[in-house]
């Protein structure tokens, strides 16, 4: 479940930045009350039922940083943290989509909010996509990632709830994903699989996101 081509020193960096602090800062709900400050962003996506939560709270070493619910969808703001010990990046805990219990207005809010989000944000340096291993690539989230590449952000699927299915529906899930992100131009090549329950693949999606800080060293 590892990643290939990662090596001690970024995973000591990503273990070091996710040792800081990770403070809540504010819950975005329209576009006009994004942070101005210039900070770096790394965000988080994903189908409403797809672990976002879980996987996030895993990160951060955290049982309750993002709230997590049987209730997919509950996450209804843009929601920033300042993470590492100088506050170098943001993370951003994006709504879930494919919502399973929404009014259609709110629905149609929130997809204006992410979609307002992914365009033509300077601070954002990339989205973590994140897809249920025992499903691979929906509609919704073939939409998402058209979207991300119509707005040339760099994104990066994260395949979660790893050790749900066999080894070798994994592979052949993981497969079938990267050969569908060769054909979206915004799309990061390199797949990472990740299991919350388990903590595979967590240090390794550390080291992604601290190779995004900034000159990409953590203090």
């Amino acid at each position: 479940m590892a990643m290939a081509d990662v090596g001690e020193a970024d995973l000591a960096r990503g273990e070091a930045l996710f040792k800081g602090p990770c403070t809540f800062v504010k819950g975005v709900v329209k576009i006009d009350g994004l942070p101005q400050d210039g900070r770096p962003e790394v965000a988080f996506a994903g189908r409403s039922n797809v672990g976002k939560s879980s996987l996030i709270n895993a990160l951060t070493g955290r049982t309750s940083l993002a709230r997590v619910s049987v209730t997919p969808g509950r996450t209804r703001e843009l929601n920033f943290f300042t993470l590492g010990k100088d506050a170098v990046l943001y993370l951003v805990d994006m709504p879930g989509y494919g919502y399973a219990r929404a009014s259609k207005s709110e629905i149609k809010g929130w997809t204006r909010l992410i979609r307002d989000y992914l365009k033509g944000r300077r601070e954002l340096k990339r989205v973590f996509l994140l897809i249920d291993a025992r499903h691979g690539i929906k509609p919704n989230d073939e939409e998402t990632m058209t979207a991300m590449d119509e707005a040339a952000v760099s994104y990066q699927v994260v395949l979660t709830k790893a050790d749900k299915p066999k080894a070798a529906e994994l592979e052949a899930i993981k497969a079938k994903v990267a050969e569908k992100l060769a054909k979206h131009p915004a799309a990061y090549p390199q797949v990472l699989t990740t299991s919350a329950r388990l903590g595979s693949g967590i240090p390794e999606l550390r080291a992604a996101v601290a190779l995004l800080a900034p000159n990409g060293v953590v203090p």
